[in-house]
């Protein structure tokens, strides 16, 4: 009798099983067949899109390096692709004429940006990056543009850069002194000098060095880059909170509020006099105090700004400069003639000031070619239609996504000749320059009126911490590095990271 139970059991459980797989099968077809004949799809010229599931839509095209699948799904359907993500349409754009549509032709129709649910987490609608267009989003871009990133500005805390890369400087030589093969880790390095310059800048003398708050960079930039199944499925956002992905957005979040508050009241007992000087923080306390002020600047404002400094500042410095080091080291012929120039420039003084930077024309091209080949972001920060479009004889419906594959303009082969290759000279007496925003062709970041305003800062910082990097030291892998060349291994996330850190030997150069 028990064997009878046990086998009529197992039938019954089969029985069930195979209802639910027929039922399966069955919506998943009937579910196909609603979208081939949805008329009002059929009756609209809608750009070419690969077969799609139902539900999940194209989330199993993304891969582990959405830029790379992304690149070879448009040699298959185009430049121009209309995906779906669960229930989220999204347009992939992967060639510098369509780019210019989006970024100028059409730029007020694209100026929106689709929020998620890490950025309501971070930012909300409040910051430079996320703001609706409009009145509030053009005042505080004016605010970075005018009062927070002039040259004047820049000019005012070079001596803080250059305090933290000098102690870059002397942790190096020191590892020299000890012994000739022995190894620092680079990035950590870098990352150690932009966790210090950065909030001394931005936030004041009394934040830089903290310790308390030193990765807070790093964890609101990879998790602003997740997407939940909240922003793709939200049927099924109970899964975050399964997953403990709600948790741990929640989690950091939480660390920056508090963060953020503490910076402000921090500011707001040790207020400056009018004729003091100030940091970031200062500027925007006066701003917001102005009664002349455009906009009221309210205190959940102020800490998305103060975040959009600290954290895209941090995170775009650390990619490039471990960028940059291993594209160089991997070209010796590269590495010998930017050092050979530099020390040219430089001379033997004591020390490289900042203004030789600007006769060093082939770092310039250097850190060009390194933005090209290896964007911060690969991915465009994603814009949003606000009305219905025409773009290529394409109905582009309103509310639509739209992601720019910077990655695979700046490889495209139409605009740059040998892409693949790492050739700086490309840029010399060139006029491609993507601090002018006239080229889309060269977009690393970004370009129309949802350009990023600290281009300027950025670049100005990383040309200072690799030309002393290269002024200072040559380098060599170390004796039991089984390769020839750094590993140029790709992370995913919201930026380009490289998997490896870049680890070297350095030797002080002798002058």
């Amino acid at each position: 009798m028990e064997w009878f139970d046990k086998h009529q059991n197992e039938a019954s459980f089969q029985h069930w099983l195979f209802v639910v797989v027929l039922i399966f099968i069955f919506t998943f077809i009937i579910l196909i067949w609603i979208e081939r004949i949805n008329p009002s799809k059929k009756s609209l010229n809608l750009p070419p899109s690969p077969p799609k599931l139902p539900i999940i839509g194209h989330l199993l095209y993304l891969g582990k390096l959405p830029h790379r699948s992304f690149l070879a799904l448009s040699e298959r359907y185009g430049p121009i692709m209309l995906l779906h993500f669960g229930q989220t349409p999204t347009l992939i754009v992967s060639s510098a004429r369509i780019c210019k549509e989006i970024m100028k032709t059409h730029d007020t129709i694209f100026a929106n940006r689709p929020n998620s649910s890490a950025s309501r987490a971070f930012v909300g609608e409040l910051d430079v990056g996320f703001a609706p267009y409009g009145e509030y989003w053009r005042e505080i871009r004016k605010i970075f543009v005018t009062d927070l990133l002039t040259a004047k500005r820049r000019e005012s805390f070079k001596f803080v850069r250059e305090e933290e890369i000098g102690k870059m400087v002397s942790i190096i030589k020191e590892s020299c002194s000890v012994g000739s093969d022995v190894t620092v880790n680079v990035s950590e390095l870098v990352a150690t000098v932009v966790r210090n310059f950065i909030p001394r800048i931005a936030l004041g003398e009394s934040w830089g060095r903290t310790s308390k708050y030193a990765d807070l960079p790093k964890l609101v930039a990879q998790n602003l880059g997740t997407i939940t199944f909240e922003d793709v499925l939200p049927s099924l956002k109970w899964l975050d909170v399964l997953t403990g992905l709600d948790k741990r957005i929640k989690d950091v979040a939480q660390t920056v509020e508090q963060f953020l508050d503490e910076v402000i009241d921090d500011h707001l007992k040790s207020r400056k006099g009018a004729d003091e000087p100030g940091d970031f923080v200062d500027t925007l306390l006066a701003y917001q105090s102005d009664p002349a002020s455009a906009i009221d600047l309210t205190r959940e404002s102020l800490k998305t700004i103060i975040l959009d400094m600290y954290v895209g500042g941090s995170d775009m410095l650390n990619t490039s400069s471990e960028w940059v080091m291993t594209e160089v080291f991997n070209h010796p012929s590269v590495m010998k003639k930017l050092q050979n120039e530099i020390r040219e420039v430089v001379g033997t003084k004591s020390k490289l000031d900042e203004s030789d930077i600007i006769r060093m024309d082939y770092l310039h091209c250097v850190i060009k070619e390194t933005l090209r080949i290896r964007p911060t972001l690969a991915l465009l920060v994603p814009r949003l239609s606000s009305a219905s479009v025409t773009i290529e004889g394409y109905h582009i419906p309103a509310k639509t996504r739209v992601y720019v594959n910077a990655w695979a303009i700046l490889r495209d082969p139409k605009i740059w000749d040998r892409p693949e290759e790492f050739i700086p000279e490309r840029f010399i007496d060139s006029p491609t320059d993507f601090k002018y925003n006239n080229d889309f062709g060269f977009i690393p970041f970004g370009g129309g009126r949802r350009m990023c305003p600290a281009v300027s800062f950025a670049t100005n910082s990383l040309e200072a911490v690799i030309a002393n990097l290269f002024y200072w030291f040559d380098w060599k892998l170390p004796n039991d590095a089984k390769e020839k060349k750094l590993d140029t291994t790709e992370c995913s996330g919201a930026t380009l990271h490289k998997k490896y850190p870049v680890v070297l030997v350095p030797i002080a150069h002798t002058f």
